[in-house]
Formats: structure tokens, sequence, C-alpha cells
């Protein structure tokens, strides 16, 4: 089971790494630029951080914490890639329609984020992955592949 949801497709060369390229990008920029912020300053964003899931500050800031450091790790590492993208996929789904629809900011850059991650869930970590070594030796599209 886990090797069919992991295993990346067999895409051509270019489209593994425009992934490869998108997992990196997308990945360290959201680990470099939110994630260790999160991290450092846990107390100072719990004290402003919304609830708008209705589980309180601190478990919600520390799923978003959890997304933007480990889960942007995995994905530029590309280990457990769809895992790791569908954890940034629910943050930035919550922050683009759920926090920044009733903020004062357009929430642009998450909506931009959103979009790459979600592209990643559904694509994979393509062939420069460790998902590709640990999952992919039989090959197939991952979530359409049957025995």
């Amino acid at each position: 089971m886990l090797k069919k949801l992991f295993a990346p497709g067999n895409d051509s060369t270019p489209t593994s790494l425009a992934l490869l390229v998108l997992r990196l990008w997308l990945g360290l920029a959201m680990f470099f630029h939110h994630g260790l912020d999160k991290l450092a300053h846990f107390d100072k964003y719990a004290a402003k951080f919304p609830d708008p899931l209705g589980i309180g500050v601190t478990p919600g800031l520390t799923l978003v914490t959890f997304a933007e450091t480990a889960g942007a790790l995995l994905l530029a590492l590309g280990l457990v890639t769809r895992f790791a993208a569908v954890t940034l996929v629910i943050d930035l789904a919550v922050a683009v329609f759920m926090v920044h629809k009733s903020a004062s900011g357009p929430g642009e850059l998450a909506f931009i984020y959103l979009a790459g991650y979600t592209t990643l869930l559904i694509a994979g970590g393509g062939t420069f992955s460790v998902d590709k070594a640990l999952f992919g030796k039989s090959g197939g599209s991952g979530l359409a592949r049957k025995n």
C-alpha cells in the first residue's frame, strides 16, 4: 500500500527535473521563511495565532509548525512526498480559505504556495527523489498502479 502511494511515476527527465526544482524551491522557501521562525518563536506566535478550526491555538500552531518544518524538509528531499505535500496543502488551504479571506491581506502568497503543493501532491516526487529509491523500483504512476 505505501509503495503504491509513494512510488513516483515514470516521468520524463525534464518532468522529474521540474518536480525536483519545485520541491526544492517551495520546500526550502517554506522551511526557511516560515517554519524556522515559528519553531524558534513558538510562544510569540501562540500569543496572536488564529484558531480557525476551533482546536485551540497550541494544537493548531503545532500542526502548522510541523507542516512548515518537517513537511517542508520532507518535501524538499522527496521523502514521502505526497504525505509532506498533504500536510502543506491542508496548512495553506486553511490559511487561504479561512484565515486570509477575513484578514486585511489577500493571501496571494499562500494561494501560490497552495497551487505548488497541490501539484506535488498529485504528481509525487519524481525520479530525482528519495521516494524513487525507496518505493519506485516497480515504476508506475503510484496512485493508479495495480499489481
